[in-house]
């Protein structure tokens, strides 16, 4: 059974840094895209970075360019988003995402996350 579970959400001041992390299970990084995806309230779910199948590619929005990096443990099969100089507006709840058909660039995922919540206020 294929799992992704967040954990790592909280509430931080703007400027301030969060790493959340994804435990991943049931599946092999190297079969699936994996991503980082977030919605706050009443907008749209949005794309933040994801890696291509095999690792091989990174696409950052252009929101959290400079300022957020996705990396993974495969030993751990985690994947995590280091946030820093973070703004309010970055507040939201944060999905992992992993799809095996290279859909994750529209907003498309075999296995979702259930979600962890980032707050960015002073």
């Amino acid at each position: 059974e294929v799992q992704l579970v967040e954990s790592g959400g909280g509430l931080v001041q703007p400027g301030g840094s969060l790493r959340i992390a994804c435990a991943a299970s049931g599946f092999t990084f190297d079969d699936y895209a994996i991503g980082w995806f977030r919605q706050a309230p009443g907008m749209e779910r949005e794309g933040v970075v994801c890696f291509s199948k095999g690792g091989g590619d990174t696409y950052y929005s252009d929101s959290v360019k400079g300022r957020f990096t996705i990396s993974t443990d495969n030993a751990k099969n985690m994947v995590y988003l280091q946030m820093n100089s973070l703004k309010p507006e970055d507040t939201a709840v944060y999905y992992c995402a992993a799809d095996a058909s290279g859909r994750l660039g529209a907003g498309m995922a075999n296995y979702w996350g259930q979600g962890t919540q980032v707050t960015v206020s002073s």
